[in-house]
């Protein structure tokens, strides 16, 4: 399933976590699993105070290697004792290899519990091969977007960086992680801290659920969906002055009733709307990332009207152009 829309993740859920377990899955990525811990040691660190704590599991007790070859200790055996108040799967490389009947049947168990329960990098994998994920909103790395969406059709796949929908966490790989555990610290204990350990980060923003992953097309149709493709770089080498859909059709060779069909097909959404969503994007990168005047990210994002940028930015995002310039200044 595509995103669909987002029913309302429990705020309690989030603010309530103090305890988190990390299960590490052989060949786990290092990048993703170490971004989630440092961001708790760290508000334990400016905070002042053991806000977070957390324990790494392994399905046999024993600890696994990372994806560098890298081990972590001390890692502790999944039993029916003490639960930290979340469990994490941290995923990595060749995840199929590692999730058979018995990782499932133990997640299942977790989930029988009533244990929320969250994912990073391709530990989603392991949640929707086990139907822990169906229903739900999922935060999935791109590279795995397409083969994923065919696999698990109950799963409502996003684009955000991290999703939190109730009583599931998903996040994408690499350091997206940093960015849902400060979400999570924000919800907690306010966005105060959230910043303060950002900054010891040295990061330049801390980036929210409403971000999207840079999903390449190719991940998002399947890389041999190349007349599809070639569309949507034509759009994104025209967003200063946006093509029609008859202009559109006409560079890509094909009707606009194929147009439309393919991309109702493919991206479950029409080629225009599609175009209007590219050039959004491209304009919140604009407010974030440059100084330009609002006046001029409007016209380099083809709109003529700024109050039809407004309406069209407000309606996409939740707010207004000028509210995104001033939190990227914060």
């Amino acid at each position: 399933m595509s995103a669909a829309a987002e029913p309302v993740a429990c705020a309690s859920t989030a603010a309530s976590l103090a305890h988190f377990g990390f299960l590490t899955l052989p060949n786990f990525s290092m990048i993703a699993f170490s971004s989630a811990v440092e961001v708790l040691r760290m508000a334990n660190y400016v905070g002042r105070a053991d806000h977070y704590r957390w324990s790494i599991y392994s399905l046999d007790g024993a600890p696994v290697h990372a994806s560098n070859g890298i081990a972590v200790r001390p890692t502790e055996a999944l039993d029916c004792g003490q639960m930290p108040d979340v469990m994490i799967v941290c995923g990595g490389i060749r995840i199929r290899e590692v999730i058979d009947e018995s990782a499932r049947a133990t997640l299942a168990m977790l989930a029988k519990r009533g244990l929320p329960l969250g994912s990073i990098c391709t530990g989603a994998y392991a949640l929707m091969s086990s139907g822990l994920l169906d229903g739900y909103r999922c935060a999935v790395h791109w590279e795995n977007l397409s083969a994923l969406h065919e696999e698990f059709p109950q799963v409502y796949f996003a684009d955000e960086l991290f999703v939190v929908d109730r009583d599931r966490l998903t996040c994408t790989g690499g350091t997206a992680p940093l960015d849902l555990m400060l979400h999570l610290v924000g919800a907690r204990f306010g966005q105060q801290l959230a910043t303060q350990v950002s900054e010891q980060f040295v990061l330049e923003r801390i980036r929210n659920s409403t971000d999207s992953q840079p999903i390449p097309i190719g991940a998002r149709v399947g890389f041999s969906r190349a007349e599809m493709i070639e569309v949507v770089r034509v759009m994104e080498s025209n967003i200063e002055e946006p093509l029609s859909l008859e202009g559109l059709a006409r560079l890509a060779g094909f009707s606009q009733r194929h147009l439309q069909r393919m991309f109702k097909a493919y991206l479950d959404t029409s080629p225009t709307h599609y175009y209007l969503m590219l050039r959004l994007k491209r304009a919140r990168t604009l407010l974030r990332t440059t100084n330009a005047p609002i006046a001029r990210v409007t016209t380099s994002c083809g709109f003529n009207c700024p109050s039809h940028f407004s309406k069209a930015y407000r309606a996409h995002f939740g707010y207004a152009p000028s509210y995104e310039r001033r939190m990227s200044k914060r």
